[in-house]
């Protein structure tokens, strides 16, 4: 099965003190049971092609019921696999 790999940012970020907003974004991931990579500038995971759009959707759901003004995306296909 293909990869990829989810990195998005949610804002408005404060580091060290992550709102609810981000707490929640970080959560929808770490729910499926995926490894969370955390950062002051974006998260990220490797995630399956199969579930990625779903898990978008929910990434996006819970960022902005949380509050957030801002969310962003980038999908990478990862080498070797294909969608």
């Amino acid at each position: 099965m293909s990869r990829v790999r989810l990195e998005f940012t949610v804002e408005p970020f404060v580091d060290a003190q992550p709102g609810e907003h981000v707490l929640a974004a970080w959560r929808a991931v770490e729910g499926r049971g995926y490894t969370l990579s955390r950062g002051p500038f974006s998260s990220e995971a490797v995630v399956s092609a199969g579930e990625a759009p779903s898990l978008i959707q929910e990434v996006l759901r819970a960022a902005l019921w949380g509050g957030a003004t801002h969310v962003s995306f980038q999908v990478d296909v990862l080498d070797g696999d294909t969608p």
